[in-house]
């Protein structure tokens, strides 16, 4: 079954049920798939086939999921742009994809425009907005054809590729993970399999639609399942808590900063009894932030993890199972992990090493770097970078980054453990673990540091808490005070930026 089959069989069993909302926008399974084809139609009209790229450049909206499904019922790959880059990284992607349609919001033509004629294979834009820019081609023009039926394309499911999504570039540039209609299916399946999640479900999305995990647990999964998504456009602590009470929604997912947030803010007055579980992603959950926010609100969080590469969800902690606070938990139905070394060999349980993983849902390779391809899937293992180790009862742990790990004097100092010390410190906010260049050691770490509002703290106090709880080569060796941490859409921070700030 292909992304665009998955569709239309939703919509053929729930035609009338509620598929989307967006502020008081609400579409029904039926009205989404037939705007789909419309747009289907509209792109094959213009050349557009099986293979060919597409570029999405728009915010999250109704206009993102339509889009969306109607480049992959083409059979062309869509690629979900960031929204918060800038026009030389945009080119990047679109000339490295060979892109020959750009779908997007006149907010962003002021990015597009400068760049338009430095992109050779780009012969089409459609604009979604009142007023197209010369040369492109309105939204409304795409829907035309609505509710007229469209000739289905042939596709191999476990070869074709839906989606190019590239990497957030966090230690260099930006690789194309190709996604095949059988890797989405496969995560999503195995997700809603271990979250237990039904039709009856209520999504809230918040997180990015462009992003992986958005993409796969927010759109791919409510379409799977014919429940329903809310979509907003941004995070608001109180109005996603209001939304969630209007909505009555079920499922929530979000980031460890949204979490850390509503963990320190006055819960408002609502009813929230229709809201029953959490899942967080796209970096870690310090344990404390986890255990605060369970506390106040009694609604678990499901922390799982997964790099693009994997659809993205490689595992996750069991709602109705086991959960173990710092994990994210076993492997989904499957999907296989494993810790190995440097040499591939498997380790036992509780050493480090790096996590490998295989399954559906590992990517059919990266778009045009069949190097980069071949250094990260070994035997149809893919090697994560994630340092990490295995209990006794195969739940996984994230160790950190194998390219995060600071090396102090031959000793091995993984951040996210000092990081994890930090945050249990009663002014801490936010924090993150750095190494800098030292001539004597090699590297030392450093702390960098958010309070909480209207405290204040020393580089002495936080220095001390560290060495009364870590060993000393552990400790960071000064510590740096800012206001907000440089993120990715989805919360991780971008560390690239703090070691080239900061060394």
């Amino acid at each position: 079954m292909s992304i665009g089959q998955m569709l239309e069989k939703s919509a053929a069993k729930f035609p009338s049920r509620t598929a989307l909302i967006f502020d008081k926008e609400r579409f029904s399974y039926q009205t989404l798939n037939e705007k789909s084809n419309s747009i289907a139609i509209e792109l094959t009209a213009l050349g557009i086939k099986k293979g060919d790229r597409a570029g999405l450049l728009i915010a999250n909206s109704i206009e993102f999921v339509i889009a969306y499904f109607g480049i992959v019922k083409t059979g062309a790959i869509v690629l979900p742009i960031n929204i918060l880059l800038k026009s030389d990284e945009i080119k990047f992607i679109l000339n490295d994809a060979g892109a020959s349609l750009l779908i997007t919001s006149e907010e962003f033509m002021p990015i597009i425009s400068p760049i338009r004629s430095e992109i050779a294979t780009l012969k089409n834009i459609v604009i979604r907005g009142k007023s197209p820019a010369p040369g492109c081609i309105g939204w409304e023009d795409m829907l035309k054809h609505y509710k007229e039926s469209l000739t289905p394309v042939d596709l191999n499911d476990a070869e074709d590729v839906a989606s190019i999504i590239y990497t957030s570039g966090t230690t260099g540039r930006p690789k194309g993970a190709m996604l095949t209609h059988n890797n989405l299916l496969s995560d999503v399946q195995s997700a809603v399999e271990l979250l237990g999640c039904g039709n009856d479900e209520v999504f809230l999305c918040v997180l990015p639609l462009f992003h992986a995990f958005a993409a796969t647990v927010c759109m791919i999964a409510p379409v799977y399942l014919g429940a329903s998504v809310v979509i907003m456009g941004r995070f608001n602590p109180v109005e996603v808590l209001k939304k969630i009470e209007e909505e009555k929604v079920t499922l929530f997912a979000g980031v460890p900063s949204m979490y850390a947030v509503w963990a320190g803010i006055e819960l408002p007055k609502m009813n929230l009894s229709s809201w029953k579980l959490c899942i967080s992603g796209g970096a870690a959950l310090p344990v404390e932030v986890m255990k605060a926010f369970e506390s106040k609100y009694k609604i678990p969080i499901c922390e799982g993890d997964g790099p693009t590469e994997c659809s993205p969800v490689t595992s996750c902690n069991p709602p109705k199972g086991i959960r173990k606070p710092g994990s994210i938990g076993p492997p989904l139905p499957r999907v296989q992990m494993k810790i190995v070394d440097d040499n591939g060999r498997e380790l036992p349980t509780g050493e480090v090493g790096e996590i490998i993983v295989k399954g559906h849902n590992v990517m059919k390779g990266y778009w045009n770097n069949p190097e980069a391809t071949r250094e990260s899937i070994k035997d149809g293992w893919f090697y994560t970078g994630d340092m990490g180790k295995k209990d006794e009862d195969g739940y996984f742990y994230i160790v950190d980054r194998k390219k995060d790990m600071v090396i102090v004097g031959g000793m091995n100092v993984y951040p996210r453990q000092v990081e994890e010390v930090l945050y249990t410190h009663p002014k801490v906010l936010e924090a993150t673990v750095i190494g800098i260049e030292d001539k004597l050691r090699g590297e030392l770490p450093v702390a960098i540091i958010v309070l909480k509002e209207n405290q204040l703290a020393t580089e002495k106090e936080i220095i001390e808490y560290c060495k009364e709880r870590l060993a000393n080569y552990k400790v960071p060796k000064k510590v740096e005070f800012v206001t907000a941490l440089p993120k990715t859409a989805t919360g991780k921070v971008l560390k690239r930026e703090l070691k080239m700030r900061f060394n």
